[in-house]
């Protein structure tokens, strides 16, 4: 029940690229390159991204990719 109210908000901020978490611009996160053409952002808050430049997208970070 509670995800079904929270994951459509999530969504939403990362479709602005605002963390799901502390709402900052994923702007403001440390941006490091990674192999696979992608960056790993870290927010101010400690929550990871990873930002995929030919779709322009962010998504959260799996667990191996951290």
């Amino acid at each position: 029940m509670l995800k079904n109210v929270i994951a459509p908000i999530q969504a939403w901020l990362l479709s602005q690229a605002r963390c799901v978490g502390c709402g900052r611009p994923l702007s403001e996160g440390k941006r490091e390159r990674r192999r696979d053409d992608t960056e790993k952002v870290t927010c101010v808050c400690g929550r990871i991204f990873i930002y995929d430049p030919k779709t322009k997208k962010h998504r959260r970070a799996l667990l191996e990719e951290v």
